[in-house]
C-alpha cells in the first residue's frame, strides 16, 4: 500500500524540469576584474573559478580559468573540449626568469615523465619568453590559450609573444602547475575549480 502511494509522488518529481546550474559570476580580486565570460577563438568561455596565488603572506598574482563547460576536478578540466584559457595578472614585481623556472619546476613535479618529455619544446619556448621579458610588474598580464588544431598560444599584455606551441600535451601539463597533485597553491587550486578557497573577492 505504501509503495503504491509513493509511486505517484515519484512520477511527479521526475516530471519536474531539472534545475539549471548557477550562471558564472564575475570576480574581483585585489582590484583585478575577471569577467564572467571571455571569447576565445570564436567560442564563449565561462569563468570556472578565480583566485590569488600567495607566497607566504604575500599576494603574487591572480589567476582565472575559463572553460567551455563547468569543471570541478582537474580531470574534468583536462578533458574539456574546445578552447580554454588561463589568465594571470601580476600583483607585485617579480623576476620573469625566476617565474619561468618556477613554472618549469611545477610542470615537472606534477606531470608524468612521459607527459613532461613531450612538453619540453613548449617549456623551452616559455622559458625563453620569460628570459626576454626580464621582469613582470604589478598590472602586467598574460593569457595562455589552448586552441584546438593550433596549439597553445601565449599572450603578454594582450599580445602574442611566441609561435603557437604545437605539442597537444603542453597546455594540460602547464595547468598541472595549479591543478596537479602538488599545486603551487592549494587554495588557488580550489578557487580555479570553483570550490571553496581563495576565490571570488579574496
Amino acid at each position: 500500500m505504501r509503495r503504491r502511494c509513493l509511486l505517484p509522488a515519484l512520477c511527479w518529481a521526475l516530471s519536474l524540469p531539472a534545475l539549471a546550474a548557477d550562471p558564472p559570476a564575475p570576480a574581483e580580486l585585489s582590484g583585478v576584474r575577471y569577467d564572467a565570460y571571455e571569447t576565445v577563438a570564436g567560442s564563449r568561455l565561462a569563468l570556472n573559478g578565480a583566485g590569488i596565488r600567495y607566497k607566504a603572506i604575500f599576494k603574487v598574482y591572480t589567476a582565472g580559468l575559463y572553460l567551455g563547460r563547468p569543471a570541478t576536478t582537474p580531470e574534468a578540466v583536462y578533458a574539456t573540449p574546445g578552447p580554454r584559457r588561463i589568465h594571470i595578472v601580476m600583483l607585485r614585481e617579480i623576476d620573469a626568469n625566476e617565474l619561468g623556472k618556477l613554472f618549469t619546476q611545477g610542470m615537472e613535479k606534477n606531470a608524468t615523465r612521459q607527459e613532461f618529455v613531450k612538453s619540453i619544446p613548449g617549456t623551452l619556448k616559455l622559458a625563453e619568453l620569460f628570459a626576454r621579458k626580464k621582469k613582470l610588474v604589478a598590472g602586467d598580464s598574460f593569457s595562455v590559450d589552448y586552441l584546438p588544431g593550433q596549439g597553445t598560444v601565449v599572450l603578454v599584455n594582450g599580445k602574442p609573444e611566441i609561435e603557437p606551441i604545437k605539442e597537444p600535451e603542453f597546455f594540460n601539463v602547464l595547468l598541472s602547475i595549479w591543478l596537479g597533485q602538488s599545486p603551487a597553491d592549494a587554495g588557488l587550486k580550489d578557487a580555479l575549480l570553483g570550490l571553496k578557497g581563495r576565490a571570488f573577492g579574496a
